[in-house]
C-alpha cells in the first residue's frame, strides 16, 4: 500500500486520466481548448523568443517540444507549458555572456536539476518562498521586459541596446530624435486593440487579432516599419533535428550559476501555476511529478535548440476557461503550434516588431501583479522592505542576486519575529488568572523555598538561545533548584541545545540543580545527542511539572 502511494506521487496525471476513462466527449473539449491556447501561444511564443535575444522560431520550438512534454509528463491535469516572461531577462543575459550554445547547455543542466529536485521530493519548496520576494522579482522582471520593448515600440535607431536598465534608458534618451511615428502608430493601435478586446470581448484572441491586423496594415499599405522578416531573414521552418549542445568542463562551470537560476525560476513558476490551476478546477496536482515533467521538457527543449520553459499561468488559465479537462489539451496545443510551423511559418515574416512589443507590454503588465504589489506596500516595514529590495535588485543589479538577498533578508526577518514571539516566563511573577493553566495555578502557590520555575513557550532556536542565559543572570542569588518547563517547546535546534548546556553548566557552577519537565520528542532526542538526556547525570528530566516539583522537594537542602 505504501509502495503504491509512493508510485502515485511520481505518476504523470495523464496516466491517471486514462485509467479513469477517456472518451470522445473529453477529447472534443480538450481539442477546442488546445486550439484556443495555441492561438494565444503563437504570437506570444514568437514575441518571447525575440525579447529573449533569440529568434521567433526558438520560441515556437519551445512551445511545441516543452509544451507537449510538460502536459504529457507533468503532475497537473491542465498545466500549459512553454516559454514565459520570467525567463526573458535570464536568457538574454546568458546569451550575451556565453552565446546560444551556452544557453542550451544551461537549459539542459537546469532540466536535470529539476528532475533530481522532483525525485528528491522538493515539490513543496514553493511554500517556503516568501510572497514579498516572489512579487518583488516578478514585478522587477515585468519592468525589464517592458523596458526592453521601448526600442521596437518607438522604432528607435539605437543599434544594439545594453541589457543594463540604466544604460538602456541612456541609449533611448540619446535616440529620442529618431522616433519613427509610423512604427509608434502601429504599436499604439496594436496595444489599444489588445486592451479593448480584453475588456469588451475577453473570449477573443486579442494577441492574434492585433498581430493579424497590424501585419495586414503594414503589408497592404506598404508602411515603412521593421518586421520579423526584415530583422530575421533566415528563420528556420519546422523542427530542427535534436543535438547535444557542445560542452566542456570549463563551459559547464561558467553556465552552472545560470542553470541554477533557470531551474529555480522554472520550478517556482510551474508550481505557482499548478496551484492557481488547482484553485480554478478543484483538483490537486502532484508537485514532485510536475518538477520531473518540467525537467524532462527542458532537457528536450535544449536538445531541439529551444529555450527554457515552465508552466505558464496565463495560458493555463486560458486552457481552463476554454474547457480543457486533461493533459491532452496541452499536448494538442503543442500539435497545433507545430502545424503552424510546418505549413504557415512564412507568414511570420510579415509581423511588425511594434505589434510584438505591444504584446509584451501587456504581458509585462500582467506579470507586474500591481494590485498585490500595492497591497504589500501597506504591510509592516519588514515585508515592505523585502519587496522593494528584491524589486530594486532585480531591475538594477541581477535577478540571481535579487532572489538570494530577498530570501535571506526575509528569512532573517522571520527568525527575528519568531524570536520575539518566544517567551521565557518566570511563573512567580503576577499573571492574570485567565492566562494560567492548572499547572500554573498549582505551582504559584506551592513552590518550595529555593526553587525557581521558568516556562519556555515556543520553538527554542538560535534566535532566542541567548535569552536563557540572560534569565539566569536576572535570578540574582542562585536558587537550590531551577525547573525549566518545556511542554510548550515543539522544536530545539543545535544553538538552543548549546544554550541549554551553557545554562546547565553555569547553574551547576553556582550549586543549582536543573530539572527539565515535559520535554517533547524532538527536543528530547536533541538533548540525548548532546549528552544532556535524563541518564547523563548533568540534568534531571521529569515527565511533567508535578513530577518535577516532587523531584525538587525530595532533593536534600544541601545538595
Amino acid at each position: 500500500m505504501r509502495r503504491d502511494s509512493r508510485l502515485q506521487v511520481f505518476t504523470p496525471k495523464i496516466l491517471s486520466v486514462f485509467r479513469e476513462g477517456y472518451d470522445l466527449g473529453k477529447l472534443r473539449c480538450d481539442a477546442v481548448a488546445g486550439l484556443t491556447v495555441a492561438i494565444v501561444a503563437l504570437p506570444l511564443a514568437m514575441a518571447l523568443g525575440i525579447a529573449s535575444g533569440a529568434s521567433p522560431d526558438k520560441g515556437l520550438v519551445t512551445a511545441v517540444i516543452a509544451g507537449f512534454l510538460i502536459s504529457a509528463l507533468g503532475g497537473s491535469r491542465v498545466q500549459i507549458g512553454g516559454p514565459t516572461g520570467a525567463f526573458v531577462v535570464v536568457i538574454f543575459n546568458v546569451i550575451a555572456r556565453h552565446g546560444y550554445d551556452g544557453l542550451l547547455l544551461a537549459t539542459l543542466l537546469a532540466g536535470l536539476m529539476l528532475i533530481v529536485a522532483g525525485y528528491a521530493r522538493l515539490g513543496q519548496v514553493i511554500k517556503f518562498i516568501p510572497h514579498p520576494v516572489i512579487t518583488g522579482f516578478t514585478a522587477g522582471i515585468a519592468v525589464i521586459i517592458a523596458s526592453s520593448q521601448v526600442k521596437d515600440f518607438l522604432g528607435l535607431r539605437t543599434g544594439k541596446v545594453s541589457a543594463d536598465f540604466i544604460e538602456q534608458w541612456g541609449a533611448y534618451w540619446q535616440a529620442l530624435d529618431s522616433i519613427n511615428l509610423v512604427t509608434l502608430m502601429v504599436g499604439a493601435v496594436s496595444l489599444a486593440m489588445i486592451v479593448v478586446v480584453r475588456h469588451f470581448a475577453p473570449r477573443l484572441p486579442g494577441f492574434l487579432l492585433a498581430v493579424v491586423v497590424a501585419s495586414l496594415a503594414v503589408t497592404l499599405l506598404g508602411l515603412p516599419v521593421e518586421t520579423i522578416g526584415s530583422r530575421f531573414p533566415d528563420i528556420q521552418t519546422g523542427l530542427p533535428m535534436p543535438a547535444i549542445p557542445e560542452f566542456s568542463i570549463e563551459k559547464l562551470r561558467l553556465v552552472l550559476p545560470s542553470a541554477f537560476t533557470i531551474a529555480f525560476l522554472a520550478g517556482i513558476e510551474a508550481l505557482l501555476s499548478a496551484v492557481v490551476a488547482d484553485g480554478m478546477t478543484g483538483t490537486r496536482h502532484r508537485s514532485n511529478q510536475e518538477l520531473v515533467g518540467q525537467g524532462v521538457a527542458n532537457v528536450a527543449s535544449a536538445l531541439f535548440g529551444g529555450l527554457p520553459a515552465t508552466g505558464a499561468i496565463a495560458r493555463t488559465a486560458t486552457n481552463i476557461k476554454a474547457g480543457g479537462l486533461t493533459p491532452v489539451a496541452g499536448m494538442l496545443h503543442a500539435a497545433f503550434v507545430l502545424l503552424f510551423m510546418l505549413f504557415a511559418a512564412d507568414l511570420m515574416a510579415w509581423v511588425p516588431m511594434a505589434a510584438l512589443a505591444a504584446i509584451l507590454f501587456v504581458v509585462a503588465w500582467g506579470m507586474s501583479e500591481h494590485e498585490r504589489f500595492i497591497a504589500l506596500l501597506k504591510m509592516p516595514n519588514g515585508d515592505r522592505g523585502v519587496l522593494l529590495l528584491t524589486f530594486g535588485l532585480t531591475v538594477f543589479v541581477d535577478l540571481t542576486v535579487a532572489i538570494g538577498v530577498g530570501v535571506t533578508i526575509a528569512s532573517l526577518l522571520f527568525m527575528m519575529r519568531m524570536s520575539e514571539s518566544v517567551q521565557i516566563e518566570d511563573i512567580r511573577q503576577a499573571v492574570p488568572d485567565g492566562e494560567l493553566d492548572a499547572d500554573d495555578l498549582q505551582q504559584r502557590d506551592s513552590l518550595p523555598d529555593g526553587v525557581e520555575v521558568f516556562r519556555i513557550n515556543g520553538p527554542f532556536f538560535f534566535g532566542v538561545a541567548s535569552d536563557l542565559l540572560d534569565t539566569l543572570r536576572r535570578v540574582g542569588q542562585p536558587p537550590r533548584v531551577i525547573i525549566l518547563r518545556m511542554r510548550l517547546v515543539p522544536l530545539l535546534d543545535a544553538s538552543g541545545v548549546r544554550a541549554l548546556g551553557d545554562f546547565i553548566r553555569q547553574a551547576s557552577g553556582g550549586g543549582t540543580r536543573i530539572i527539565l519537565s515535559g520535554v517533547q520528542t524532538q527536543p528530547a532526542e536533541m538533548l540525548r545527542r548532546a549528552q544532556l538526556g535524563g541518564d547523563s547525570g548533568k540534568v534531571l528530566h521529569a515527565s511533567d511539572y508535578a513530577a518535577a516539583l516532587q523531584l525538587a522537594r525530595d532533593m536534600p537542602a544541601d545538595d
